[in-house]
């Protein structure tokens, strides 16, 4: 994946937001992987917890922005939950927005 194209998807994964907390998904520390071959995306990502009641709308969002971006043709999401998030994933941004800093 070209620099560029994961400038592009991360600015466009810093638009999605957990509902529960103001700060958005990519800063909270929640996408742990994208691998782009042949305008197949793979997004390995994980939530703050286990049983977010939000889980599906915000896997359907990643998808649905992440296929809008141009040279994507698929993307697939994959929900891990190990390594278990922590706080300490988040970026200080994130944890600034929060009052962790």
């Amino acid at each position: 994946m070209t620099q560029e194209l994961e400038d592009i998807l991360v600015a466009e994964l810093q638009t999605i937001y957990d509902p529960e907390i103001p700060v958005n998904i990519y800063d909270l520390g929640l996408i742990y992987n994208l691998k782009e071959e042949d305008g197949v995306l793979d997004v390995e990502m994980t939530l703050t917890a286990p049983g977010c009641p939000v889980a599906d709308s915000i896997m359907a969002e990643v998808k649905q922005k992440m296929e809008q971006v141009e040279g994507i043709k698929e993307a697939r999401i994959d929900l891990v939950f190990d390594p278990p998030w922590t706080m300490d994933m988040m970026t200080e941004e994130a944890k600034l927005e929060l009052g962790m800093l």
